[in-house]
C-alpha cells in the first residue's frame, strides 16, 4: 500500500506539472497573438497615415497648394499691376515677367492680341518667355521662373516648356478667368490647366499657383462683359 500509495503520489505530481506547463504555455501563446496583433493594428495605423499624408501631399501639389515664397508674392503683384497697365492702354488685362533666380527681371510683357499692331498669337506669357529665350542661355532659363497675371493658356505653356523656362507662378487660375470672360470672342478661354498640358511633356517644370486669384480678378471685373455687350 505504502509503495502503490507513493507511486499514486507521484504520478499526481506528475500530471499536475505537465498540466501547469500546458496552461503557461497556452498563456504565452495568447499573449504573444495579442502583442502581434496590437502590433499589426500599430503597424496598419501608421501605414495608413504615411498614406494620408502622401495623399494629401500629391492633392495639394495637384491643386496648386504649393506655397509662393514673398519674394514670389512680390513679383506677381508686379505682373498684376502690368495687367492693369496694359488694360488702361486698350489692350487685355494680362502681363508676364520672366525673372532670373537672383531677382533680376529679364524680360516683361504685356497682352498684344488686337489688332492693327498685334495679332492672337501675342499673348504676354509667350511674348515674355520668347524675349527672355533671345537673351539668356539655357542654364539661365532653366533657373528663371515666369510670373503672370493669369494662368497661361496651352499656346503659353507650350512656350514656357520649349524655352526651357524652370518655374511657372501664376494669380489667376484658368477656370476662374473662364467665369470672368464668359463666351467673350476676344477671349474664348480655355478650361485646361498648365499642369495637365506640362504633364505630357518630358521637362520638370514646377508650377505654383493659383495666388493672390482676387487680387489678379479686379483688372478683368466689367472688362470682357463691356466687350459683349
Amino acid at each position: 500500500m505504502t509503495i502503490a500509495l507513493s507511486v499514486g503520489i507521484c504520478l499526481w505530481a506528475i500530471v499536475a506539472v505537465l498540466h501547469n506547463a500546458v496552461i503557461n504555455r497556452t498563456a504565452a501563446n495568447e499573449n504573444n497573438e495579442e502583442t502581434d496583433t496590437d502590433m499589426t493594428k500599430a503597424q496598419s495605423a501608421a501605414s495608413s497615415a504615411v498614406s494620408g499624408a502622401s495623399a494629401t501631399t500629391r492633392s495639394d501639389e495637384a491643386e496648386g497648394r504649393v506655397s509662393a515664397g514673398e519674394s514670389d508674392l512680390v513679383q506677381l503683384r508686379k505682373a498684376i499691376s502690368l495687367a492693369e497697365d496694359s488694360k488702361n492702354r486698350g489692350s487685355h488685362p494680362f502681363a508676364s515677367t520672366v525673372v532670373a533666380a537672383d531677382g533680376t527681371v529679364l524680360a516683361s510683357a504685356g497682352n498684344n492680341s488686337l489688332p492693327p499692331t498685334g495679332d492672337p498669337t501675342q499673348h504676354a506669357e509667350l511674348r515674355a518667355a520668347s524675349a527672355a529665350a533671345r537673351q539668356c542661355s539655357p542654364e539661365e532659363l532653366a533657373e528663371a521662373t515666369l510670373y503672370t497675371s493669369a494662368e497661361p493658356c496651352v499656346m503659353c505653356t507650350g512656350a514656357v516648356y520649349w524655352t526651357g523656362i524652370g518655374r511657372i507662378v501664376y494669380a489667376l487660375s484658368e477656370r476662374r478667368l473662364l467665369e470672368l470672360t464668359g463666351d467673350d470672342p476676344e477671349n474664348p478661354t480655355f478650361d485646361l490647366p498648365c499642369r495637365e498640358v506640362l504633364s505630357r511633356g518630358q521637362r520638370v517644370i514646377e508650377v505654383v499657383g493659383p495666388v493672390l486669384e482676387d487680387e489678379a480678378a479686379a483688372a478683368h471685373e466689367g472688362f470682357w462683359t463691356r466687350r459683349t455687350n
